[in-house]
């Protein structure tokens, strides 16, 4: 039980720390815009308080977010090969979320080296929880809820983060593909733990 509520305590932790360090972003930075601005562009090399928001907005929440996955690996081991994979791409996606804040952008440098390595992070972020969606609605067995959830979220994701960030709402659209990506994870956190816990007779372990 304890160790199922630390699952759910790391996704909830990832979360905060994100919705945190959004909130914070325009603190000495009056100019910066969530509705015109990449998130990212607040941790540019340069910018007052950028190592700390990118802390707080990409690492600490990958980092969780990674012990979250190596968690479910638990529930899922005997699911067969598609949960499998698709929760270690889950965790891909974890680690390429983490890694945006360890190789921040540079600002006013659009083709600097330091730009180029950010979005490549960026891109393998949704990249890979594309077909972890997929293959977790497929192979998880967790329901047709979980399963749908699962699909949503893998559509709606890569469509707001690279397909919806147009004219004057490049901003918001990213931000709400992060909301998305968070909430997957709250939802398949407490969908474990819920499935786990109500398991007559059973004792899980740890993130099943």
């Amino acid at each position: 039980m304890k160790a199922n509520r630390r699952v759910v305590a790391w996704s909830l932790l990832a979360t905060a720390s994100f919705v945190l360090a959004v909130l914070l972003a325009g603190y000495g930075l009056p100019g910066y815009s969530h509705r015109l601005h990449p998130l990212a562009l607040r941790g540019a090399s340069g910018l007052p308080w950028a190592m700390l928001f990118n802390a707080g907005a990409f690492l600490l929440p990958g980092v969780c977010l990674l012990l979250v996955a190596q968690s479910m690996r638990d529930a899922l081991h005997r699911h067969g090969w598609s949960a499998r994979i698709g929760l270690a791409l889950a965790q891909l996606s974890a680690l390429a979320y983490g890694a945006q804040g360890l190789l921040p952008m540079t600002f006013g440098e659009i083709d600097s080296p330091a730009n180029r390595l950010h979005v490549l992070a960026w891109m393998l972020w949704w990249i890979a929880f594309v077909p972890a969606m997929l293959l977790l609605a497929l192979g998880a067995r967790r329901g047709a809820l979980f399963a749908s959830t699962c699909v949503l979220a893998g559509v709606l994701v890569p469509l707001l983060a690279v397909l919806a960030p147009i004219g004057l709402w490049v901003g918001l659209a990213q931000r709400l593909a992060f909301g998305l990506w968070f909430g997957w994870w709250l939802w398949a956190a407490w969908r474990l733990t819920r499935t786990s816990v109500s398991a007559a007779g059973s004792s899980p372990p740890a993130g099943t």
